[in-house]
């Protein structure tokens, strides 16, 4: 089955599983030349970037943990039955929304049939779908749904990123692939700092993931690092953080996270963010 090409469900254009860059998937910032990062000395040295398209590119690319590589292209190539008649894009998710926005929202990784079969993170999988809708609902977002890479969606005023850009076995990154994986999101967070006021934390990966990325940008982070709680909310420099339950199954299902709890959330990431630009506060 994986050697089959299949339609991608918006365009109709014939895929492999995974996707080789470069080949017309929607959003792909790609090309067949993109350099890709192989080791974490590697994920370092290309991470080192002023371009934020580049960064896109390589990070869709990077190959630096082969235990992540395995999983995400054999997820990709056996696929789930539900999805067994859709390409699985099967690569790393970079960042995605406005490159200037005020608000970045930051999560663990990618799902195994979610991001990792649609091309965008948080697209595809419950997860999303719950996010999504939140976003829409305060007015962060132009649809109330993300299908798929392609669809027509638009963050406003915000962007999404993930502390590890591949999808894990079990939902669980090793400290080492974590570790590979964070020069990405440094780089990400030093483009974004003249625009970021707000960074709303999903879960205490993501918490974890921001603290440490803020604490990069050679911002003050408190010692002891501020504990993750629903709500919780500390000013870093020229930023705030805030956290949020991950809108998993686990946490909706059993009512942990409420759609008007995450709404909160987002409206309160708003008013924080119509305060001045973060050029004046946050290191470039």
């Amino acid at each position: 089955m994986g050697a089959v090409d299949l339609p991608h469900p918006l365009t109709g254009q014939a895929f492999p599983s995974p996707v080789p860059p470069g080949t017309g998937w929607p959003e792909d910032p790609a090309a067949p030349g993109t350099r890709a990062a192989r080791s974490a000395g590697g994920v370092r040295r290309l991470a080192a970037t002023d371009d934020l398209a580049e960064l896109e590119a390589r990070v869709s690319v990077c190959s630096a943990c082969p235990r992540l590589v395995r999983w995400r292209e054999d997820v990709a190539r056996d696929k789930r039955a539900s999805f067994a008649d859709q390409p699985y894009w099967g690569r790393p998710i970079p960042g995605w929304g406005d490159p200037r926005a005020r608000i970045l929202v930051v999560g663990l990784a990618p799902a195994a049939n979610g991001g990792n079969r649609t091309g965008r993170v948080f697209t595809g999988d419950s997860s999303g779908d719950w996010l999504f809708a939140s976003l829409h609902r305060v007015g962060l977002a132009t649809m109330a749904t993300s299908t798929h890479a392609g669809d027509g969606q638009r963050l406003l005023d915000t962007r999404m990123v993930a502390t590890v850009r591949c999808a894990p076995p079990d939902n669980k990154p090793t400290p080492e692939e974590r570790d590979t994986c964070a020069p990405w999101l440094h780089t990400e967070l030093r483009l974004l700092a003249p625009y970021v006021r707000v960074v709303v934390a999903l879960g205490a990966y993501g918490w974890a993931g921001a603290l440490t990325g803020l604490a990069g940008l050679g911002l003050d982070v408190p010692r002891p690092r501020p504990r993750f709680g629903h709500a919780a909310e500390v000013g870093i420099g020229g930023v705030t953080l805030l956290g949020s339950y991950h809108p998993s199954q686990h946490n909706t299902f059993t009512g942990r996270l409420a759609p008007d709890m995450l709404d909160g959330v987002f409206r309160r990431a708003q008013a924080l963010a119509a305060g001045p630009a973060g050029a004046d506060t946050m290191p470039r």
